[in-house]
């Protein structure tokens, strides 16, 4: 199996190092394929990412990201949504999900949902016009699109509490009636129960009331703005893993951005980053290696080996290696 190992900018740098650590540890069949896309080589070459590069990343079977910087430039080609529909990334999986002795801003950790997110089109088509007095982004809501996000959220929803919440905004979007009624359709022929909220008032309710959700379906912007705020009830951006996934390839990265005020500096928390391993490995089929994750980083909040974002003072690298030791030895017994 190829992986495409892609640490990017800022503290990308830092935190995918110590997620490469903890992945070394299972011993798998990986040839990484280093590749340097982004911001810094954008400044150096006055390209972020190439077309070799595309074929470099399609030669790969799955991708282990760190973060991206956004290039101040009118004419950059998103590195993210470039990778995303080049690979056919269609569903953005995010787990919301408490870590243990960790509350977020609501101080419950009665929770554990997933937001799907339509990932190749909606508002982030692509599809735009800038200009001084005017610019415009065409929004995109396809059958097909809105039916693979569906079934992919059912299938999941089939092996969680076959429970589904369709996130939209159609009494004002026309476009989101088309999305609302497949994903309607979709879950009623694979027997999920479901619901359906506008967005604002699932804004609300997701803060207020995150226990009463299990697999969240929604459109690509929508997904992009929940999951983030999502964070918040997670305890930090620091702490939430992402997985794009296709057909063919998948794409592993942790929510967090680039976060260039503490890059370099060591201090940047790579939980997020070794939870992509957990996803990849669960990915892949490695169910009882992935759960091997789970008690490594049990294992170090409660030892309060952590990084200064969650009271600690522990350093990126050092944590990293203290999961990796704990999976090593739990791999010995």
């Amino acid at each position: 199996m190829k992986l495409a190992v892609i640490e990017g900018d800022g503290i990308g740098r830092e935190v995918v190092p110590a997620a490469v650590e903890v992945l070394d540890v299972f011993g798998l069949e990986f040839e990484k394929v280093p590749l340097e896309l982004g911001y810094a080589r954008w400044e150096r070459t006055g390209t972020a990412m190439s077309d070799e590069d595309i074929e470099t990343i399609k030669g790969c079977d799955a991708v282990l990201f760190g973060a991206i910087t956004t290039v101040p430039d009118p004419n950059y080609k998103s590195v993210l949504l470039t990778i995303r529909k080049e690979l056919d990334l269609y569903a953005n999986v995010r787990p919301v999900k408490p870590l243990p002795g960790i509350m977020g801003v609501t101080g419950r950790n009665d929770f554990d949902f997933v937001i799907v997110r339509e990932n190749t089109e909606g508002l982030y088509s692509g599809i735009e016009e800038i200009g001084q007095d005017l610019s415009w982004t065409k929004r995109v809501v396809t059958r097909k699109g809105s039916e693979r996000i569906a079934e992919y959220a059912c299938k999941l929803a089939k092996q969680r509490k076959n429970k589904l919440t369709i996130v939209h905004k159609s009494n004002v979007l026309k476009s989101d009636k088309l999305f609302l009624d497949v994903c309607r359709q979709v879950a009623s022929a694979h027997g999920v129960e479901y619901s359906d909220m506008l967005v604002d008032s699932m804004a609300y309710s997701l803060m207020m009331h995150p226990e009463r959700y299990d697999v969240v379906v929604t459109t690509n912007l929508f997904g992009d703005i929940l999951s983030d705020m999502c964070a918040a009830l997670v305890g930090s951006l620091g702490l939430v893993p992402s997985a794009n996934i296709g057909e063919n390839y998948a794409f592993f990265e942790p929510v967090h951005g680039s976060a260039p005020d503490i890059a370099g500096k060591g201090i940047s928390n790579p939980l997020a980053a070794i939870l992509c391993v957990k996803m990849l490995l669960e990915w892949m089929g490695k169910v009882k290696e992935a759960s091997l994750i789970d008690g490594a980083i049990s294992h170090v909040l409660e030892n309060k080996l952590i990084t200064p974002d969650l009271g600690g003072t522990v350093s990126t690298a050092e944590v990293g290696h203290a999961v990796a030791e704990y999976v090593k030895n739990a791999l010995k017994t």
